[in-house]
């Protein structure tokens, strides 16, 4: 029988303010970024200290482990980041010279994007070569992720409606992506999928429709908000809009709040349900910028837990590498 293991994806953060300009040019693909960009987010990074995201998603992945030992299917889960170490070819190279011969890998981003979970595939196979693999694309509608993020969402929503002596809201997040890649393609693209030389982000070709990214993001929402029915109403919003040219898709967080103190709320919960971790979009862009953003319009912003080391997100994720591996055994 084939050797088998578990291959986690992420995206990667860096240990050291210092390391943040060759971190940024792995996110763009040696696309140079104008030099305030580059400091506004080493300042970001300086105020929370550390993006934890390597040490939590290492943690998660020793909790899937667990869980697949648990169920009898005792395999090795390892982890790789597409932006930094420990990068995802350096870790398939590993797992060839451990003797994996297939392996099951997902993306820790539920919401599948064709131009960002499509960068991860194409990291892990070119270097996959005499390894066979099971690729998860997206998995936003799990039950279990739904319920995870349910588990955060009851009592922080409990609390500050008892604070608030009234059931309060609750706004949705997603990170954004640039509009550019999640359009349908006009005809005259490259018929074969492969693009352009020049180009630094993939695109999407005639025959593959449109990226379900959006759709994936509110869907997943919509399926937390049904699992806590006491919500009296929830929003969604796109946040943490980058800094490259040209549109990114919304409504963006800025105007979600603004359009919710318009409306006479006094407090929300914000719960960004495309993120499994503590990292600087949860720790700078949430709890410092939305935070004093709501604060001018006299609304009070709290957030959940993030899922981090969720039991319930473990097991959701090692549900999805069992069925991968399942696959994998049936050829």
């Amino acid at each position: 029988m084939a050797k088998q293991a578990v291959l986690l994806l992420a995206h990667g953060t860096p240990e050291t303010v210092e390391q943040i300009p060759e971190y940024l040019r792995n996110v763009t693909s040696g696309r140079p970024l104008p030099q305030a960009v580059i400091q506004e987010i080493q300042r970001r990074y300086t105020l929370i200290g550390h993006s934890p995201l390597t040490e939590i998603t290492l943690e998660q992945a020793r909790l899937v482990e667990e869980e697949l030992a648990a169920s009898g299917q005792p395999v090795r889960v390892y982890v790789g980041m597409r932006n930094w170490r420990p990068y995802i070819s350096d870790v398939v190279r590993q797992m060839r010279a451990d003797g994996v011969e297939e392996a099951a890998v997902l993306c820790l981003a539920p919401q599948n994007s064709r131009t960002s979970v499509g960068l991860y595939r194409r990291a892990v196979e070119a270097e996959a070569e005499g390894l066979r693999i099971d690729f998860t694309g997206g998995w936003a509608e799990h039950p279990l992720l739904a319920e995870a993020f349910a588990e955060r969402l009851r009592p922080a929503w409990s609390k500050l409606s008892a604070e608030s002596r009234a059931p309060v809201p609750v706004l949705f997040t997603a990170h954004s992506v640039p509009c550019r890649t999640i359009q349908t393609p006009a005809a005259g693209a490259p018929a074969d999928g492969a693009p352009a030389a020049s180009e630094r982000q993939p695109r999407l070709w005639p025959g593959q429709g449109a990226d379900p990214y959006a759709q994936e993001a509110k869907r997943t929402a919509a399926l937390v908000a049904e699992r806590v029915p006491e919500i009296p109403q929830w929003w969604f919003a796109f946040q943490s809009q980058g800094a490259s040219g040209g549109p990114w898709i919304g409504p963006t967080v800025e105007q979600t709040l603004e359009a919710a103190a318009a409306e006479g709320v006094k407090a929300l919960i914000l719960q960004p349900i495309g993120f499994l971790c503590d990292h600087v979009e949860i720790l700078y862009d949430v709890d410092i910028l939305f935070r004093d953003f709501a604060a001018k319009l006299n609304l009070r912003l709290e957030r959940p837990e993030s899922l981090n080391a969720s039991r319930t997100l473990a097991r959701a994720v090692a549900d999805l590498a069992r069925q991968g591996l399942v696959r994998l055994t049936r050829g």
